[in-house]
């Protein structure tokens, strides 16, 4: 059984054809929406599986930003209820695209918007078929070729998704999600992109940088995308720990609201605890105060509490020779300090 709950907090974004639904992700497509011909009543019909679609994802998302508050304050109901309850809700629309497609089978439009919907319930395999049979209708669509890439970068081949994902952007370079969503793979994916593109692994990270600050210029308030453009600095080694709290800045100044803004501190705590510099890290971590973050608050504090112990320890005077013989030996106990191994902040 799908697990619905689940499904829509996939990782990538998928977006819609013009006039279709938003989709939970609060993007802005960047897709000239078409104008929809009033007096044609297939385009009728189809316009309103499209409004039914956004208003239940919309309803959705509320229960789902309600259930998170709840849970804030330890109210949360049962994920399976949730899931039954979402279920509920999403089965006539499913249905209504259903019927529809059966008896309008070359609608290419309707198809995407179905793959969309379909992806955000967690039916991958359903999704593809639908985005596969309107690419055979529509060669031209953008949306076609990104949310099919966004389906080869969970299940491969991965180098397909590399050229759908660029397809896309030939296509409408103006449109913020395809950068984000190709961004994110080419980092995911190193290995390949490395291979496929005959690059560098830094050169890799630099792509995947240079793919996110394309999306940023075209949409510099997406939350989503400047937080994971500052994420991907975890993964980059060696360090290049002034940028990530740049780019960590930049994300906090467009957090919409407090959860996001307390999430930034944390990753503030944890750069920083990493570099040294503890009563920074501190100072960010008192400024946490929202229940969702308890735990990670705990673990990041008791990571600082350590690392703290260990630099006072490397910094202690050593001990006098008298005091430091070694009897076994008869030889100088070392005063060399211990290396102090900061724990990655889990």
């Amino acid at each position: 059984m799908i697990n619905v709950f689940i499904g829509l907090l996939g990782v990538l974004i998928s977006t819609n054809q013009p006039g279709g639904a938003s989709h939970l992700s609060a993007q802005t497509n960047g897709i000239t929406v078409s104008v929809i011909d009033t007096n044609d009543p297939v385009q009728k019909e189809y316009q309103k599986l499209v409004d039914d679609d956004e208003a239940a994802l919309a309803e959705v998302d509320q229960w789902i930003t309600e259930n998170r508050e709840f849970a804030a304050k330890g109210a949360a109901a049962p994920n399976a209820d949730l899931n039954r309850r979402i279920r509920e809700r999403f089965d006539p629309v499913r249905k209504a695209y259903e019927e529809f497609i059966s008896r309008h089978p070359a609608h290419s439009k309707a198809r995407v918007a179905f793959a969309s919907f379909l992806g955000d319930i967690g039916d991958e395999d359903e999704e593809q078929t639908q985005l596969e049979k309107a690419l055979e209708l529509e060669k031209k669509d953008p949306a076609i070729y990104n949310n099919l890439a966004n389906i080869y970068g969970h299940h491969g081949p991965v180098t397909n998704a590399f050229d759908f994902y660029q397809k896309a952007i030939d296509l409408n370079p103006l449109e913020p999600v395809y950068y984000h969503n190709f961004g994110t793979t080419v980092f995911l994916f190193r290995v390949d992109a490395r291979e496929y593109y005959g690059i560098t692994e830094q050169q890799v990270f630099d792509k995947a940088l240079a793919l996110y600050d394309k999306g940023l210029k075209l949409d510099p308030t997406d939350f989503p995308l400047a937080s994971d453009v500052a994420q991907t600095y975890y993964g980059i080694k060696p360090n290049r720990t002034e940028d990530a709290l740049r780019a960590w800045t930049n994300a906090l100044s467009v957090a919409h609201d407090e959860i996001e803004r307390e999430g930034v501190y944390a990753h503030f705590a944890r750069i920083k605890l990493h570099d040294g510099r503890f009563a920074e890290a501190r100072a960010h971590l008192n400024a946490i105060t929202n229940a969702a973050y308890d735990d990670l608050k705990n673990r990041l504090t008791r990571n600082l509490d350590e690392a703290e112990k260990k630099a006072r320890e490397t910094n202690a005077a050593p001990v006098s020779p008298a005091q430091g013989t070694n009897a076994a030996s008869n030889a100088p106990a070392s005063t060399k300090p211990p290396t102090a191994k900061i724990e990655d902040g889990k």
